[in-house]
């Protein structure tokens, strides 16, 4: 039996508000830590009444600027983002956390050095060792923290990351499957993929 992390961080909830889209109708929750060391924010939409006896599906899905909203084809993010909201909302049940965690942590301004650094060649793990950091700084604390928050003890996890599987587990949400979402390799991201599948140990299957 996995045990909680007991370090996990206090959230509260700021905000709530209908959210329609074209993908359902969705509630959306600002979330943000209570208390203690740098403030961290994130919110999650929510499609209708998630706790109950089935486990229902769950993306945690990190900020991307240049994928999500200028449609950027050196990554995956914004196809993953829109397989969730589409399997959600087909299932008429669920909840997207979404997580002010550009760059996978490094932030906007060196998410774009790391750009400028693939260029020239490097991979995206190697881009982010020569800027001197690790190639993921992500957490997944808040979510956990905010999945809890809904009542959630038990998900099925949109994600091809075993560190997410991992780091809900430890927050005590059992994860009963996880469910892939894997978004079909282009010309422009079929280095990018490689390269979280053989460095990074992302399950995909190229």
């Amino acid at each position: 039996m996995t045990v909680p992390d007991t370090t996990a961080p206090a959230v509260r909830k700021v905000a709530e508000a209908d959210l329609p889209s074209e993908y359902g109708p969705f509630r959306i929750l600002g979330f943000e830590t209570a208390a203690g060391g740098t403030k961290e924010e994130a919110v999650a939409l929510v499609l209708d009444d998630i706790p109950g006896n089935a486990p229902p599906l769950v993306r945690i899905h990190s900020q991307c600027l240049t994928g999500d909203v200028f449609h950027s084809l050196r990554c995956d993010c914004r196809a993953q983002l829109e397989i969730a909201l589409r399997e959600v909302g087909r299932e008429g049940r669920g909840v997207i956390v979404y997580e002010n965690q550009e760059g996978r942590g490094i932030g906007l301004m060196n998410k774009l050095r790391a750009y400028e650094l693939r260029d020239r060649g490097a991979d995206t793990v190697e881009a982010n060792e020569q800027l001197g950091f690790e190639s993921d700084l992500r957490g997944y604390a808040l979510p956990g923290a905010i999945l809890r928050f809904l009542g959630l003890t038990a998900v099925r996890l949109l994600s091809n990351n075993p560190d997410k599987v991992r780091a809900l587990e430890e927050a005590g949400i059992r994860v009963a499957e996880r469910v892939p979402c894997i978004a079909p390799p282009r010309d422009t991201t079929e280095r990018y993929l490689r390269t979280k599948r053989e460095k990074m140990g992302h399950l995909l299957d190229l």
